[in-house]
């Protein structure tokens, strides 16, 4: 089809992007070749335009189906495109939080910025011995590739780690070696793997610093190559380095960090061993804080410097070595510190109290004054002469730092060769693994000589994996035997030659530093001159002279040209280095071994030529030169290996965690060569699909008829007929190749013929319920009016009913309710009447009592007037007499002051005045103090006085207010008079009868108040009592709320109890009726019999016949009591001291009744002596009554068919246990019973009376026949009575009577039925007293159950009253009374059983006396019939030897017994021809012989033998199943025999006494017991693994890779990287699982192991299958669909059904599959809603939330139907866990 085609209406397509880069649209109109623009809608919902360019016709690229999304292989995109790829990465990145994602050959690795669990053990074991496409893309599965690569293909290989700074290179790369490190294992005793790990925190420590860009950048290349011997076993390792950012040592940028080695040795500086150096903080020292960031965020410096010295220790660097490396450290510190002082422009000094230059000397062991001058000063030599010059301050600083940066150059050389030394091992190797951790193109603002080396490295690594992706993309297409054309792709061999060819930049840059008065501008000079114009990847910028620009296969980067030649010369002043040889540092001087070498091969070549300083110069190499030159050697050992490819990308700029920025994302892509990998192969053929899968996948789109058995022709039919250009597609010989966007076009044509076949479905299934529906709908309303109009009738009826009915009860209402209203008004007015009445009245008293109040008013207020008027005279009189007093006082005030003025008066005066004056001073303070307070108390009163004021004034108002209302009424007071005079005259009779009441109210009062007095204290006191009360009832409120309960609970099993009582005993009474009379007809032919013989033997059976009844019924009736008293003892719990009491007493019982049951037996045994002494002598011959006797056992063999008849039914009526409850009374079952025990009682009367006259009959003949014997003179006496009952007989009654009693038959049988009454009433009575005595006990037993029970409520309402303490010894208590309770109960069961075995052994008794009486009689017919009968041939039993189950061997032959017995056994042999278990057999016979002779050298020897012999059989043929099985049933059988016959009492309690008479006899065996354990033990762990090592290879093929319908569900297109197949040959389905699985349960059954190992194997290997399966679908994205769920359920199905069908379901092995069924269930439920999340986390209880989250994340649609999970959906899943 034509692309055109393809950009239809609602296609996706992608638009370019300033931001994102890329965005998505949709077509709103299909596309037709010409049109100018395209119309779209962004995901916004906003319209756009986009022009097409006329010329060219470029359409904007298409966009994957959603099926594609989130692939593990961007090459398994159908449009393989820059867009589509960052999509894919963005999907699988941001929202499934996958890191990996595979690009054909590459691993594209994007740094999460956040740990993650997927790189522990388990999943370095799973990753192991995988194809590299049967897991989800990990770096684990690129090292594994190169691992099997190496092993199978014999060829070294190489992974390159690639990546910008803060990609992730450095963790890679470690994660590749620890993959190595654990899958492989060393040879050596001390572990290599450790020591290659080991070396990672150390060149972490020297060569990694933050920078802005990451936080543990690596600032140096390495290449690690880790040997491998013949076994892959590590045994070596050694590491290059390549071009060590020296510069970093000196100067660090703004944010930037020195290697973490300084830092670490800053935090540790506290420690003892580091005081000497002098160290501070790291912002002490100018070389560590420049970038002012001395701290690394959740990195502690600290703890890293004991990561480090554990790693120099443990690859054997010892302490003191390692305190030099942190001296030399130290003083590289120090060195920096170091003050230049300017003193002119060309001079400079270094003061010589320098602390700084003082501990750098010193820890370098130089002296510091030489250390100076050269630090300061230059030599300069010529060829005659040399001169020391001063040089400049900026000459001084950059010679001293040039000078650190030598030192840890050397330093860090010496260290690598340390670690290469450790890391090398005297073994050959035989293959390497190399892991290249280089660092990525780099691009900065201001790049330099070292972003050129590393971009130059970067553009030869690109050139190499061009080259290798187009040898694999063109072996491919050969392989195939397709027809393909020359790939052309992006060549970047000029931009190599513009760098390292014959005058490239490195060419004319050497040449430059060979120059005398080179410099950075004439360098840049001759390169505008060479290449400029000349060369289209170079270019010069507009505005600079001292820059250039090269076009990277990446992008162009201009470079600044300052600092090149210095950088590449590397110069350092060699009278520095001749000041730092002349040191006694051992390290220091070892640092400068090599210098020391390479001046001697320049003093030689200097001696040849004769000029010394030119051959030095010429002899030493520049740094780019070393560069190129450790290039080249690397490119050349990546040639001779297989590389592996890992790109990491730095997704963000903030190192925020799961977030991508698209800008930065595409730069890295372009740089690391991911985009170009995808052009290659979008230009040939990027799809590609096996027959089998293409037609598995697009079976639907065929028709049955074009299905062929040949899959490729049928292939071949369906792509013809689908795409007509067959330029789009090829045929190879074993997979089908697709151009770019083919697979696309299929997938839609599939999804367009599964969404027709949907309609097709849905519009069959809807019309199918539609008319369902409808049919039932149709009936439905048929009935509904059927019901309807039979309603409406009904309704009608009604209606007419209750219209009559309306009529009636409005008569009736209306007449009612009129009445109700006469009633209404009656009452009414009566109520009105009464009310008015009552107000008259009510008035005229009020008004009485009105006037009456205001006399009262008239005579206060006349009263207060008369006062006032009294009060204001009295004011007045006082007034005028204070006015003459006043007028008195002044005139004699006027005398004492004329007196005052004479000069005597103030002499006398002043007399004692002083003293005067101070008392009248003090009286003066007292009567102001005394002002004050009453000057207070005037003013409190006047506020009093004012407030009484106002309320007189308002009282005032008020009267005055009285007074006229009292005026107005006076007018009516003459009225009013008259009715006063009458009223008073009633008010007078009214007060003396109010007297007369009053008089008795006070003495009833006085009486009441007594008695109320009385009533109050008794009232107190009760009501103190219920206070008590009260806090007591709520005390035990509760304890009497869950009491009652208990007891309602009790009471009702008990009502249950007694109802199920009366029910069994009703039955139980009609069954034992009808027993009892079978067993009274047994009973009577019994004594019939015996009567003949003896009257005692008689009475002896008879008492045997009741006992034995009495037996059965005490047996039922104490397994009734037995019942209710496990029922009533459950319930109730004893005290302890009582229990101890009954416990004694019950002792002292027990030994009574053995005392008693030991005279009975004997008695019983006296009797059964003087039985058989009875039967010797009264035998008699029995001849004629043979036929009586026979009938009679015809009729007792009925009885007993009766009997058992009676029993079953009993049962089924009675049976506890039975699955049917017994029928209800009045119910059918019920009657037919009954119906069924009376015909029975009928047969059983008929029966009866048959047994009657055959007894009667029996009688007589017996009597006729003994009549003159001996024994017969009882039997004469009857006679005699007979006669004289004949005679009274005739005298009464007539003849015919006398005939019918001629013999005395009638007379026999009565004397028969009093026989039969005696024998009923004594049982009769007999059960009667059984009955008293039970009921007896039980109401004995209820009542102690009742005391029991209330004194136990007691002690729980107590306990819970005591403190914790008490009640903890409260529960010990009953604890201990519980256990004393069950020891009685087993003491009681222990009677009961000693009982029945009595009774069992008495029934043995007697039914031995039965078999010997048979006997003899058996030998009397046979002596009686010898003469007559022929004599028959006698068979002669041979006697059976009695072996002693021993095997007689000798001590040398205990070699050779083992060898045949075990070293060359063939358990198959053994299985098929012999018993299970013979060796052990055997082996046990040997010992039981050993044991015998009492030879314990002999024993031990063959022991010891058979335990080595079986372990070395294990060892060699440990992966063989069928011996590991075979031994492991043996080792068990021998063991458990040794413990069986040697004492172990769990085996010998089942033991039989022949057993225990065969126990060893002179040696105990327990610790070989423990021996043979541990040798059961490891053999077991051999067998689960051997099993194992089978299983593992069947698990994943027939559990989740096998898919027993294709077509539907088929899987999803695979890219570069295929599956393979287990195993190729055949298909392995879960049957082959199922037969593996029957082959191990057949072998170890048939090797006779026990059925509890059998079942422990069984569970663990369905727990590895669990596991395995449950494991890998976590880690593979392609198996979590909603189809793989259906196929995993179906294949647990299959486990659960072979369980099944060997019965081993209850062995647990179900249980361990329950996290798969949960997985497989997670995969088919619904996952969208707040419903479905809460199913999910009910449904996965055996899964956590960690698998959950897991599987959802990398559940992948594999059919359009199925959608995506979202990650609200998720987010919930977590919350909610």
């Amino acid at each position: 089809m034509a692309a055109f085609e393809l950009y239809s209406k609602n296609a996706h397509v992608w638009l370019p992007d300033a931001a994102e880069v890329w965005k998505s649209a949709e077509l709103l109109k299909d596309y037709t070749p010409g049109d100018l623009t395209l119309s779209l809608q962004l995901e916004d919902g906003t319209v756009v335009e986009h022009n097409v360019d006329p010329n060219t016709k470029n359409l904007p690229p298409l966009r994957n189906p959603n099926i594609l999304v989130g692939e593990n292989d961007l090459t398994t995109l159908s449009y393989l495109h820059e867009p589509a790829v960052l999509h894919n990465l963005k999907v699988r990145f941001i929202d499934s939080k996958l890191i990996y994602t595979y690009c054909g050959i590459v691993l594209v690795a994007i740094n999460p910025y956040e740990s993650l669990p997927i790189y522990e053990a388990d999943i370095i074991n799973a990753y192991s011995g995988q194809n590299m496409g049967d897991m989800d893309p990990h770096i684990f599965a690129v090292a594994e590739e190169a691992y099997k690569q190496m092993s199978r293909d014999q060829r070294n290989q190489s992974i390159i780690v690639s990546g910008e700074s803060g990609a992730g290179k450095t963790v890679s790369a470690k994660y590749a070696m620890r993959y190595f490190a654990t899958v492989s294992s060393s040879s050596e005793e001390t572990s290599i793997e450790e020591r290659v790990l080991a070396s990672n925190p150390i060149m972490e420590a020297f060569g990694n610093a933050k920078t802005t860009r990451n936080d543990n950048s690596s600032r140096f290349g390495k290449y690690i190559e880790i040997g491998f011997n013949k076994d892959l076993c590590i045994v070596g390792a050694n590491m290059r380095t390549y071009l060590l950012e020296k510069s970093r040592v000196v100067f660090q940028a703004h944010g930037e960090r020195n290697y973490h080695i300084f830092y670490q040795l800053c935090a540790s500086s506290h420690l003892s061993e580091f005081k000497a150096f002098k160290l501070g903080c790291a912002d002490d020292f100018c070389s560590t804080n420049q970038g002012q960031s001395p701290v690394i965020d959740g990195v502690d410096d600290a703890k890293e410097m004991c990561n480090t010295r554990r790693a120099f220790s443990l690859l054997g660097i010892g302490e003191s070595d390692q305190v030099e490396i942190y001296q030399i450290l130290s003083a590289i510190l120090h060195l920096s510190n170091v003050d230049v002082k300017d003193q002119s422009s060309d001079r400079c000094s270094i003061l010589p109290d320098n602390a700084h230059l003082m501990v750098f000397c010193e820890l370098m062991g130089v002296p510091c004054e030489e250390m100076a001058h050269w630090l300061c000063h230059r030599k300069l030599q010529t060829i005659t002469e040399t001169f020391v010059k001063s040089v400049s301050k900026e000459n001084a600083v950059h010679g001293r730092d040039a000078l650190a940066k030598h030192i840890y150059a050397r330093l860090f050389g010496w260290i690598v060769n340390s670690i290469n030394n450790a890391l090398a091992s005297t073994m050959k190797q035989h293959s390497f693994i190399g892991v290249l951790d280089i660092y990525g193109f780099e691009t900065f603002d201001v790049n330099s000589f070292e972003q050129f080396c590393i971009n130059y490295a970067n553009e030869k690594l690109q050139q190499q994996f061009n080259l290798h992706v187009f040898k694999l993309e063109q072996e491919e297409y050969m392989k195939e035997e397709i027809p393909w054309t020359l790939i052309d792709f992006c060549d970047n061999k000029p931009c190599i030659n513009l760098i390292e060819a014959k005058l490239g930049i490195l060419d004319l840059l050497d040449e430059e530093c060979r120059m005398p008065k080179g410099s950075d501008d004439t360098w840049a000079q001759k390169l505008y001159n060479t290449h400029l114009k000349q060369d289209a990847y170079f270019d010069k910028p507009r505005l600079s002279n001292e820059a250039f620009i090269i076009h990277h296969f990446a992008d162009k980067v201009e470079y600044q040209c300052v600092g090149f030649l210095e950088k590449n010369k590397d110069t350092v002043n060699e009278e520095q280095i001749n000041v730092l040889k002349k040191s006694k540092f051992d390290l220091l001087l070892k640092l400068f071994e090599d210098e020391e070498k390479l001046k001697a091969q320049t003093s030689k070549t200097s001696s040849n030529t004769g000029r010394p300083g030119k051959s030095q110069k010429e002899h030493k190499k520049t740094v780019g030169l070393q560069f190129r030159q450790s290039l080249h050697l690397l490119m050349d050992t990546l040639n001779a290996t297989s590389p592996h490819y890992v790109r990491c990308i730095k997704p963000n700029d903030r190192k925020a965690p799961f977030t991508l920025d698209p800008m930065r994302a595409v730069q890295q892509l372009r740089a690391c060569g991911v985009l170009e990998t995808i052009r290659i192969s979008a230009a040939g053929f990027p799809s590609r699909w096996t027959y089998q899968e293409f037609f598995g996948r697009y079976r639907v789109l065929m028709k049955q008829k074009d299905v062929l058995p040949d899959r490729k022709q049928t292939c071949r039919n369906l792509l013809e007929k689908l795409i007509k250009d067959q330029q789009k597609y090829q045929f190879g010989k074993n997979k089908i190749f697709f151009r770019a966007g083919q697979v696309a076009y299929l997938e839609k044509l599939r999804s367009d013929r599964l969404r027709s076949a949907c309609v097709a479905i849905q519009k069959t299934i809807r019309c199918w319920l539609a008319r369902k529906k409808y049919l039932r709908m149709r009936q439905s309303a048929i009935v509904i009016q059927k019901h309807v109009r039979a309603q409406q009738a009904r309704s009608y009826v009604k209606f007419l009913r209750q219209t009559k009915a309306a009529i009636v009860i409005q008569r009736n209402l209306r007449m009612w309710s009129k009445r109700r209203h006469f009633l209404q008004q009656r009452s009414a007015a009566i109520t009105v009447q009464r009310v008015w009445r009552g107000c008259l009245a009510r008035k005229h008293y009020f008004k009485l009592l009105y006037e009456q109040k205001a006399v009262v008013i008239q005579r206060m207020v006349r009263g207060w007037l008369a006062r006032q008027r009294f009060r204001r005279a009295m004011e007045a009189v006082v007034l005028l007499q204070s006015c003459v007093r006043r007028m008195r006082a002044k005139k004699e005030l006027k005398k004492l002051k004329v007196e005052a003025r004479t000069v005597e008066h103030f002499k006398n005066l002043n007399i004692g005045m002083e003293n005067k004056i101070m008392q009248l001073q003090h009286k003066i303070n007292e009567q102001l103090k005394e002002n004050r307070e009453l000057t207070e108390r005037l003013s409190v009163l006047e506020k009093t006085h004012t407030t009484e004021r106002e309320k007189q004034c308002r009282e005032i108002e008020n009267l005055r207010s009285s007074e006229q209302e009292a005026r107005a009424k006076a007018e009516t007071v003459p009225s009013l008079l008259e009715q006063l005079s009458f009223l008073q005259e009633e008010l007078e009779n009214i007060r003396r009868e109010k007297d007369h009441q009053e008089e008795q109210t006070k003495i009833y009062k006085e009486q009441t108040q007594q008695r109320i007095h009385e009533l109050n204290m008794k009232n107190s006191l009760l009501n103190s009592n219920l206070e008590e009360l009260n806090e007591e009832f709520s005390v035990q409120a509760q304890h009497l709320a869950e009491i009652k309960t208990n007891l309602e609970n009790t009471k009702q099993l008990e009502k249950d109890l007694t109802e199920e009582r009366s029910r069994y005993q009703s039955l139980l009474s009609e069954h034992l009726q009808l027993e009892e009379r079978h067993k009274d007809l047994k009973e009577e032919m019994n004594i019939t019999v015996i009567s003949n013989q003896s009257s005692h033997q008689r009475t002896d059976s008879n008492y045997s016949s009741i006992s034995s009844e009495f037996s059965q019924i005490l047996s039922s009736t104490e397994d009734e009591d037995s019942a209710i008293q496990a029922e009533d003892e459950v319930e109730t719990k004893v005290d302890l001291p009582i229990l101890l009491k009954l416990q004694k007493r019950v002792k002292e019982l027990e030994g009574e009744n053995q005392s008693l049951w030991k005279k009975l037996g004997k008695k019983e045994e006296a009797q059964q002596e003087k039985a058989k002494e009875v039967e010797i002598q009264t035998t008699f011959g029995r001849t004629e009554l043979d036929v009586e006797k026979l009938k009679r056992q015809e009729l007792e063999s009925e009885n007993k068919k009766l009997k058992q008849n009676l029993n079953e039914l009993r049962k089924s009526l009675t049976s506890e246990n039975s699955d049917l409850a017994p029928p209800a009374a009045g119910s059918l079952p019920y009657n037919i019973l009954l119906e069924q025990l009376s015909s029975s009682n009928e047969e059983l009367e008929l029966r009866k009376e048959e047994v009657l006259l055959l007894r009667s009959h029996m009688v007589r003949q017996e009597a006729l026949k003994h009549r003159d014997s001996v024994l017969g003179e009882s039997v004469k006496l009857d006679l005699g009575e007979i006669h004289s009952l004949q005679d009274l007989q005739d005298s009464d009654r007539s003849t015919n009577i006398h005939t019918l009693n001629e013999d005395g038959e009638l007379w026999l049988a009565y004397e028969g039925l009093k026989e039969t009454n005696r024998l009923l009433e004594t049982q009769m009575q007999e059960q009667e007293c059984l009955h008293s005595e039970k009921y007896r006990k039980l109401t004995e037993e209820m009542n102690k159950l009742r005391s029991e029970k209330e004194h136990q409520q007691k002690l729980l309402a107590t306990s819970l009253l005591l403190p914790e303490d008490a009640r903890i010894d409260a529960s010990l208590k009953h604890e201990i009374t519980r256990l004393t309770t069950e020891n009685l109960e087993r003491m009681e069961q222990q009677q009961k059983q000693d009982k029945t075995i009595r009774k069992l052994k008495k029934q043995l008794k007697l039914y031995m006396k039965k078999v010997e009486d048979l006997e003899a009689n058996a030998r009397q017919t046979i002596s009686s019939s010898e003469t007559s009968m022929p004599v028959r041939p006698v068979h002669i039993a041979r006697k059976e030897k009695e072996f002693q189950g021993m095997l007689e061997f000798k001590e040398d032959d205990t070699g050779h017994l083992l060898k045949n017995l075990v070293v060359d056994l063939k358990p198959r042999g053994v299985a098929v021809s012999f018993t299970p278990g013979l060796p052990a057999f055997i082996i046990f016979m040997c010992l039981r012989y050993a044991d015998s002779v009492n030879d314990d050298r002999r024993l031990s020897t063959l022991l010891n033998s058979t335990i080595s012999s079986i372990k070395g059989v294990i060892k060699r043929k440990g992966n063989d199943f069928e011996v590991v099985s075979f031994w492991l049933a043996n080792t068990c059988r021998l063991m458990h025999c040794l413990k069986q016959y040697s004492g172990d009492e769990v085996f010998m309690v089942h033991n039989t006494a022949k057993q225990n008479e065969q126990c060893l006899a002179n040696f105990e065996l327990t610790e070989y017991h423990q021996l043979f354990g541990d040798l059961a033990i490891q053999i077991y762990r051999q067998i689960i693994k051997s099993m194992e090592n089978i299983l593992l290879p069947l698990i994943i093929p027939c559990m989740l890779e096998h898919e027993a319908e294709q077509g539907v569900l088929g899987s999803k297109p695979t890219g570069l990287r295929k599956r393979s197949p287990s195993c190729p040959d055949e298909a392995l389905t879960v049957e082959v699982l199922l037969q593996r699985l029957s082959f191990f349960h057949t072998t170890m059954s048939q090797h006779g192991m026990d059925s509890d190992i059998i079942k422990q194997v069984v569970k663990q290997q369905f727990y590895i299958i669990s596991a395995v399966t449950l494991n890998n679908l976590l880690l593979r994205k392609d198996m979590c669909s909603w189809g793989k769920g259906l196929q995993i359920r179906y294949n647990v199905w299959q486990l659960d059904e072979w369980l099944s069908e060997r019965e081993l379901s209850g062995c647990g092995a179900k249980e361990t599959l329950e996290p798969l069924i949960q997985a497989a269930q997670l995969l088919q439920i619904k996952k969208n809603t707040e419903a479905d999340a809460k199913a999910i986390c009910s449904m996965c209880s055996s899964l956590t939330t960690a698998q959950i989250v897991k599987i959802l994340t990398l559940y992948t649609p594999v059919i359009e139907f199925e959608e995506r999970v979202s990650n609200t959906f998720i987010i919930t899943i977590k919350v909610r866990s």
